[in-house]
């Protein structure tokens, strides 16, 4: 009941049909929350929507290509006015699974529409009213891929890496109204397009991969902590990147005290 009165009526979901998005649905209505249930097939949405409505939960969905330039409009419209106070951006895997001048530059536009545009076009609609009640809560899933370029993920890598200070530029700005925010950076998830992407590459589905019912639940857990999690590492550890999760919390608190300081205000 606390949880959803933080974080409810509504949650919203881009990505929702299967793999971490169709597990965060159901560990959401499992907790009282309504779904918004966004993503490009129908039919998987669908077939996810009956089964939490027998769970009790009211649901919407809406069958949106993420990288088109009006998707958060449409996913705007989609929400009406049902008050959203969860969003969670789940989208955005590479399916090209090419290096960046092998495949052709519209496809690297689409990646960059799902993670960066229409992200932030719906992390700015539904952070609006999150801010005027005083309260909510955002998730933005990421990658350990943005800690740095990798061969072969010239434009993945950039588009996570944009998320990723995005995130925390949102949780700096957002934690003085009682709003939430969290990247919850992923290592191999197993999930359907991670299987896809190593497939079509020729890699081994080895051993070790996080599971999507996990990462629902420890996204939900950390949600009220953020601004990072890096999945497996404790906070204080540094491994997918050189600094850990509460060394990046403790930057951006001491750049915050430093500006005041600066201007000859308070923090």
């Amino acid at each position: 009941m606390q949880f959803a009165a933080k974080y409810g009526p509504w949650a919203l979901i881009t990505g929702a049909s299967e793999g971490t998005g169709a597990t965060f649905a159901e560990a959401l209505a499992a907790r009282g929350l309504n779904l918004i249930l966004i993503a490009r097939r129908e039919g998987p949405l669908a077939e996810l929507a009956a089964k939490l409505r027998e769970l009790g939960a009211q649901c919407v969905t809406a069958s949106v290509d993420l990288s088109a330039d009006n998707a958060a409009e449409t996913i705007i419209a989609a929400a009406g006015n049902h008050e959203v106070g969860l969003f969670i951006a789940n989208a955005g895997a590479d399916t090209n699974g090419a290096r960046f001048l092998d495949s052709d530059i519209s496809n690297w536009q689409a990646l960059v529409g799902i993670n960066v545009t229409t992200t932030m076009r719906l992390c700015h609609h539904f952070g609006q009213g999150m801010r005027a009640r005083g309260r909510g809560g955002m998730i933005i899933v990421g990658s350990g891929a943005g800690y740095g370029g990798l061969n072969g993920m010239a434009a993945y890598c950039g588009a996570k890496a944009f998320a990723l200070t995005f995130g925390e530029g949102l949780w700096a700005e957002m934690r003085s109204h009682g709003v939430d925010v969290l990247n919850l950076v992923l290592g191999r998830t197993d999930t359907p397009a991670h299987r896809l992407a190593l497939e079509k590459s020729g890699q081994a589905i080895g051993p070790g991969m996080a599971q999507p019912a996990d990462v629902a639940r420890v996204g939900l857990e950390r949600l009220a902590l953020g601004p990072v999690y890096n999945w497996g590492e404790a906070p204080d550890q540094a491994g997918m990147s050189a600094t850990s999760a509460d060394q990046r919390r403790a930057r951006i608190i001491a750049i915050e005290a430093a500006s005041a300081q600066y201007a000859g205000r308070k923090a």
